[in-house]
């Protein structure tokens, strides 16, 4: 005798997962261009063909029953195989679709937007919707392929993090402001001079220094405290204090001098620089793609910049 679901089996797998990727039916309903009343009926539907109940739902959260978990992981692996017999059978090696990619704002506009023409026209048939966060990325409840993420030390999720390189923060000033207030000769002399801070979920509040034979941990006071590197960058180029920022963010202006960096023997430990993938999906070919040139060519533009210490 026929189940129900017998022809709609995989959309109505593909529902459920959704929904537990983004956390709630309207994500899955987004991310899969039907309506939510849709969704909870396929996920309804694939309840009563299994005679068990997958969701604990409440007003306010979703969460997986202990069979909807191990079932859940079960749908992927199954929906991997569709998509990767689908990819051999229709030739999918080849880059076609639309791709969604994100980065940090200032770290993109240097070292990933650049990348988007030549990847453009290596894949014709890929339209790529670039966009800048400076906030931690929720790749499944906003439907991004690839972010382009910096941070000291990942939180533990769902996700994929390919290591592409890593980037210090330096201190740096105005040479007007140095010539008002002085040069400091240790980080302990930031105590005496007007500090400006960036903060974001890739840095800390606090400074970090270490000259290789001293650590110092500073919490720094200021009258501005951004969570864009321009914002900080353009305060620090005006004189107002001295700034720690990603090294990307401030050295073209100090090699014009422009800016003047400060305690020049001290760095930020190593921020590391990730591109981060939702787990347990196949990576099909438009992703792949650009995976690929990320890793072939961010890493000789950080390089690049990073030889200012040498």
């Amino acid at each position: 005798m026929r189940k129900d679901l017998d022809y709609g089996l995989l959309h109505a797998m593909n529902a459920f997962v959704h929904v537990l990727d983004g956390g709630s039916f309207t994500a899955a309903a987004e991310h899969m261009g039907v309506t939510k009343a849709q969704v909870s009926r396929l996920v309804t539907l694939l309840e009563n063909r299994l005679q068990t109940k997958l969701l604990y739902r409440t007003t306010r959260r979703l969460a997986p029953t202990g069979v909807g978990e191990r079932y859940a992981a079960q749908c992927k692996a199954i929906l991997d195989m569709v998509a990767r017999a689908e990819g051999e059978a229709s030739g999918a090696g080849q880059s076609a679709g639309r791709l969604r990619v994100m980065s940090m704002t200032a770290f993109g506009n240097r070292y990933v937007a650049p990348l988007v023409a030549a990847y453009c026209t290596d894949n014709p048939r890929v339209t790529i919707e670039y966009s800048s966060s400076q906030n931690p990325p929720d790749l499944l409840a906003e439907g991004i392929d690839v972010s382009v993420y910096l941070a000291q030390y990942l939180p533990d999720s769902a996700l994929v993090a390919l290591k592409l390189g890593q980037m210090v923060s330096v201190l740096c000033a105005a040479p007007d402001y140095l010539a008002r207030r002085g040069v400091p000769q240790h980080p302990h002399d930031l105590s005496r001079h007007t500090c400006l801070r960036l903060v974001n979920s890739s840095v800390t509040s606090y400074w970090e220094l270490d000259d290789g034979a001293e650590h110092v941990k500073l919490d720094p006071e200021g009258p501005l405290v951004g969570n864009a590197a321009e914002v900080v960058l353009d305060s620090a180029l005006r004189g107002l204090g001295i700034a720690m920022l990603p090294l990307y963010s401030v050295v073209d202006d100090l090699r014009r001098g422009t800016l003047v960096q400060v305690l020049p023997a001290w760095r930020s430990p190593e921020i590391g620089i990730f591109a981060l993938l939702p787990s347990g999906r196949f990576v099909d070919a438009k992703t792949r793609a650009w995976i690929d040139l990320l890793k072939q060519e961010l890493p000789r533009a950080v390089a690049r910049d990073m030889a200012f210490f040498d």
